[in-house]
């Protein structure tokens, strides 16, 4: 892989980190009319997003969700309660504006795109499709990836290919607001193994059920993920690891999302499939995360550990486990009201009303005060 990662050229991305600006977007927070810290984790958001921005005043314009949908080998294995053909079924569904992800961008104004990225066979021709329907861009690195119960998921110039395709994806998107969302059976798999080797999480706390699974068939996937990790002890990089055990999916979002916040984008991470590829997109560039909102903890299993491995606060825990960005979009709501609240709120001086006294903190005035 050391003469393909040298291949790859990834843009640099910059560290949000400005204690000048940091210091006045704290002072514009701290003076609205409203006790101090009073909005909590809606504060914490405003300053991310003015620090992603580096200005005082947000923007958020023409937002975007990408969902990109491959296949796994590793179906073959019988890790997923669904056969592997629901994934171009639902991509299907998609472009027919039937998907939960369809109802939620057009109820928030989302630009959405679908990237094959991988799915195991052609995107058949839908019947008419409605006016609202998304772009759909054919980026298959392959027809599916290999099963890595039986050796390497994809070759490393497929995990590259992957990658760079991710990044041209984003660089042509309108806007500066990228959720993240994906598609394909059997990718909870790759998003366990992924968070067991980049974080060292042991696998039983990792792997979760998925689509469903009973009791049964969890049992049985657990024993097909430890032998997938034993076959691949040594694969212990982001790059090796990806390549031994993720999915083009990932992969393609991993990259996409180092080009979102190289374009100093902000970048709504949807649950646990869209946290493996931000793991991946971190161990590439690490400020990355500075860039990125996470937007719920979803009920799959390992969300939990991994979003403590990002060190990740998630705005909602709704107990979704979807996927295709879903999460992110309902979320979305929260991320405009951290803009206005600290683009529109007033001051206590321009409003004309009394600050909390020396002798008495603002933060243990009431919230009514």
């Amino acid at each position: 892989m050391t003469s393909d990662t040298q291949a790859l050229k990834m843009p640099p991305v910059a560290s949000t980190a400005n204690v000048r600006l940091e210091a006045a977007l704290r002072h514009k927070l701290d003076h609205k009319t409203k006790p101090l810290g009073s909005l909590g984790k809606l504060e914490q958001l405003a300053l991310q997003l003015g620090l992603i921005q580096q200005r005082t005043t947000i923007e958020l314009l023409q937002p975007q969700v990408v969902v990109f949908a491959a296949d796994h080998g590793l179906t073959d294995e019988g890790v997923s309660a669904y056969p592997q053909a629901v994934t171009v079924q639902m991509v299907l569904n998609m472009l027919q504006g039937g998907a939960a992800v369809n109802v939620l961008a057009r109820q928030h104004g989302f630009g959405m795109t679908v990237v094959d990225a991988g799915v195991a066979s052609a995107i058949p021709d839908a019947p008419a499709l409605p006016s609202h329907a998304p772009t759909l861009l054919l980026r298959k690195i392959g027809f599916g990836t290999r099963n890595m119960a039986r050796g390497p998921a994809m070759t490393g110039h497929q995990t590259l290919a992957a990658l760079s395709a991710g990044m041209d994806v984003v660089s042509h998107l309108a806007g500066n607001v990228v959720a993240f969302g994906e598609m394909g059976i059997g990718n909870t798999s790759s998003a366990s193994l992924l968070l067991a080797r980049l974080c060292g999480v042991p696998l039983d706390d990792a792997v979760g059920r998925g689509t469903g699974l009973n009791d049964e068939q969890l049992d049985h996937k657990l024993r097909v993920l430890f032998e997938v990790t034993r076959k691949h002890r040594d694969a212990k990089t982001p790059l090796a690891a990806l390549t031994a055990m993720g999915g083009f999916e990932i992969a393609m979002m991993a990259g996409a999302m180092v080009q979102a916040a190289s374009e100093r984008r902000v970048i709504l991470v949807d649950g646990f499939i869209a946290g493996a590829a931000a793991l991946l997109a971190r161990g590439l560039r690490s400020h990355c995360a500075d860039y990125m909102v996470f937007t719920h903890r979803s009920a799959e299993v390992g969300h939990k550990l991994m979003l403590i491995h990002l060190q990740a606060r998630p705005l909602l825990d709704l107990e979704m486990r979807l996927g295709e960005g879903s999460g992110a979009l309902v979320a979305w709501p929260l991320v405009q009201s951290a803009a206005l609240l600290l683009n529109e709120m007033a001051s206590f001086e321009s409003a004309g009303v009394s600050q909390a006294s020396a002798t008495q903190p603002a933060h243990d005035l009431p919230a009514s005060a």
